[in-house]
């Protein structure tokens, strides 16, 4: 009988062993989608007389909804999509191309598990500017003047974060001639800026040896550009379009230092330097003889900084 109780102690002890190591069940837990996803946008000095606003063109846009954990907002900018994580559900954007335009807002509001609602909203914004006339003769002389990508100086081409605070070429910076032997298409591309009459003015692009750009979508557009491949220089057959100038809508300080002056390029056939970047070129400096551009990249996240030289 004891012999009996020993055997029996040590198959019990060996069934609790072989239970407690089965395999325990994991669950994700429910996926739930925001509801309720709402855009509400104040578009700064609309009144009934002015309902477009008073002409700066900032909006403030706050965002709500059920069960929602994070925001991408698309603003739908005539600069480019800026697709921008949200730590708020505020926030004020200015959009800066001149007259009033309708500019449709996207927002993806996130839940559980990644599950994601998408709401979109349509206004009307006024933006009126006027440039200082010094950047204006600046950059087009007496009525034109061209311009290249100064290769004889310390980061004249560099990447660094796109933010507000972040204001340098954080990431990289270009040594003195380092595109000639991959790139020297970088270096010959020229870039001549006109001033047609007081409110108009048109870019045009030479580029012999090729552009300077990324492939397929983040070529921003440029045509003739190949769907796929490395960064480099591409054929393509030059181009004209008209541009503006608009208050730049990057949100950094004057003391940046900055002219709070962008030009906008219209249309996707012409660039400024590097065709891998969006259409908003804001203008961080210039004189008769240097011009110091900052310019979204194509690629989410990225700035791009380029120094150029009159010819």
């Amino acid at each position: 009988m004891k012999q009996f109780t020993k055997y029996s102690l040590v198959i019990a002890l060996l069934l609790i062993i072989i239970g407690s190591c089965k395999k325990k069940d994991y669950s994700m837990g429910n996926l739930t989608a925001p509801s309720e996803v709402t855009i509400n946008t104040t578009i700064v000095g609309q009144d009934a007389t002015h309902p477009n606003g008073d002409g700066s063109g900032d909006v403030v846009i706050s965002l709500s909804a059920k069960n929602a954990l994070a925001y991408k907002i698309d603003y739908d900018a005539s600069n480019g999509i800026s697709l921008d994580p949200l730590s708020k559900a505020t926030i004020t954007h200015k959009y800066t191309s001149v007259g009033v335009n309708t500019y449709r807002i996207t927002v993806v509001a996130y839940g559980s598990g990644a599950a994601a609602t998408t709401v979109t909203k349509e206004i009307q914004v006024k933006s009126d500017f006027t440039p200082d006339p010094t950047i204006v003769s600046n950059l087009t002389g007496t009525g034109s003047k061209t311009w290249t990508v100064d290769k004889s100086i310390p980061a004249h081409f560099g990447v660094g974060q796109w933010s507000s605070t972040v204001v340098t070429p954080n990431y990289w910076s270009a040594a003195i001639n380092e595109k000639v032997s991959c790139c020297n298409c970088f270096y010959s591309s020229s870039f001549t800026f006109t001033k047609v009459s007081a409110t108009s003015y048109t870019l045009a692009v030479a580029s012999p040896d090729g552009a300077f750009t990324k492939t397929g979508a983040l070529a921003g557009g440029l045509p003739g550009i190949p769907a796929s491949g490395d960064e480099g220089c591409y054929s393509y057959g030059g181009g004209t379009s008209s541009f503006s100038f608009v208050p730049s809508g990057s949100g950094i300080a004057a003391s940046t230092p900055s002219t709070k002056t962008a030009i906008l390029l219209g249309g996707n056939n012409t660039y400024i330097g590097y065709g891998a970047v969006q259409k908003e070129y804001e203008i961080l400096s210039i004189t008769d003889n240097s011009l110091y551009l900052r310019v979204q990249g194509t690629e989410t996240g990225n700035a791009w900084y380029l120094k150029l030289k009159a010819q």
